[in-house]
């Protein structure tokens, strides 16, 4: 928890990106805080990929 990550998982139109800090993942859901201060929740089933990323400087 507390690591930048981008993350890429799967949606009906295809994919679908989200960058942000890991703020949880339990009960099966990814929980990232984006820069706007929104939270996007990845069930981990439609997750395709993910990755820890450097923090902007």
């Amino acid at each position: 928890m507390g690591k930048r990550v981008t993350t890429r998982r799967r949606v009906p139109e295809g994919f679908r990106d989200a960058v942000g800090e890991l703020e949880f993942w339990r009960d099966g859901v990814l929980g990232v805080r984006r820069r706007d201060g929104s939270l996007v929740e990845i069930p981990e089933e439609t997750l395709a990929a993910a990755k820890v990323v450097m923090k902007p400087a």
